[in-house]
């Protein structure tokens, strides 16, 4: 994380629309913005309003397949103001990983496709596709014509001594027939055959979201995205706020099971979120409140009462099981059964076995 910013707690308040408390709003793009070739629906006209709001949009995708340039074609299609400079990819970030350890020209093997290529000659070097021209570094992205072919020359070359760089580790991509395999799954490739670990610019770790801080200009930068476990927690881990939107991978039952570095800032369908105040959550014993609803655990189970916006119960709901989750064991009590032996303590409940599926219904959000 970095030293001068801390990421806000969990379900936090926010008394304004989060398009005028943030300056940029970094945006992930797969199951945010579009799925497949298509925007998520109403999504281009939740950004034009938030742009009008003043706030800067910023759209950083794990996804290395394609440059800049053509991601921001793709948006404008939806009718967006976008340039090229507004988009910042895990190829990019890659690059810059690699630029700063060897000198411009040095050849870098592509495992990947033209996001790869533009990103390399971006930074001053060279890429090449055969593991005969001695690469000092090999950098893997996802690309649709990543073949066998491709993944034994980046091994072979990983063997002769160059360093691996993949741009993310994201195992499954959200297509318009579904998930499908991701970069994570070709990396897995590679490293059944090496012996070493690649170094990954992509979300959670921190160099992408650096890299777009620093090229956005961000002063109060917003993380949007629809994954846990890169959008999420990438924003945790470099300490700043994030909002978690249902238009793709993750779901409120996934919510409700994140660990603690997984846990968003605030949560909303979509990115109409932007334009909305935030209820945070109060605590009274084991009753958590937001807006019109109040959750508890008990027994194992989410109960919820109360009425309003869906995503206030969501949050009443999160609360409650997030505090059951990370309860302390409960000190045991004494019993005649259990005197002379030293009694074991109650444990925490574990996510999973809360169940969720009556609250969830409560709130119209169960599957």
């Amino acid at each position: 994380m970095s030293a001068e910013r801390t990421a806000p707690e969990p379900l936090s308040a926010c008394d304004e629309p989060l398009a005028t408390r943030y300056d940029v709003a970094l945006l992930d793009l797969d199951g945010v913005v579009y799925v497949g070739p298509d925007p998520v629906p109403d999504a281009p006209e939740n950004l034009r309003k938030a742009a009008k709001e003043g706030m800067r949009l910023g759209y950083i995708t794990n996804n290395a397949s394609r440059p800049a340039g053509i991601v921001a074609e793709h948006l404008a299609s939806f009718g967006l103001d976008v340039i090229a400079e507004d988009v910042v990819t895990s190829a990019q970030a890659a690059a810059k990983l690699i630029a700063s350890e060897f000198p411009k020209g040095s050849p870098v093997l592509v495992v990947g496709g033209e996001g790869l290529v533009v990103a390399l000659e971006e930074y001053g070097l060279t890429p090449v596709r055969s593991s005969d021209a001695r690469p000092v570094a090999v950098v893997q992205g996802f690309h649709p014509d990543v073949n066998w072919v491709m993944l034994a020359d980046g091994a072979h070359a990983i063997h002769e001594g160059a360093k691996w760089f993949a741009t993310n580790l994201d195992l499954t991509i959200p297509t318009a027939a579904g998930k499908a395999p991701g970069n994570g799954t070709l990396v897995q490739a590679v490293r059944a055959a090496v012996d070493v670990d690649p170094v990954v610019a992509g979300k959670p770790e921190p160099p992408l979201l650096e890299t777009s801080i620093e090229r956005l200009e961000a002063k109060r930068p917003l993380m949007i995205g629809d994954r846990l476990d890169s959008d999420i927690e990438g924003a945790n881990v470099v300490g700043i706020a994030s909002l978690w939107v249902a238009t793709g991978v993750n779901d409120a039952y996934d919510l409700a099971r994140a660990p603690k570095h997984q846990r968003p800032t605030y949560i909303g369908a979509g990115l109409g979120a932007l334009a909305e105040k935030h209820a945070g959550v109060t605590v009274s014993g084991s009753k958590h409140t937001s807006a019109g609803w109040t959750a508890e655990v008990v027994n194992n189970a989410v109960t919820v009462k109360g009425e309003g916006a869906p995503y206030d119960g969501l949050r009443a709901i999160l609360s409650a099981v997030w505090a059951a989750v990370d309860a302390p064991a409960e000190p045991p009590k004494p019993t005649k059964t259990t005197r002379g032996r030293r009694p074991r303590p109650k444990p925490a409940p574990t996510a999973e076995s809360i169940a969720l599926d009556a609250a969830l219904h409560r709130i119209g959000l169960d599957k």
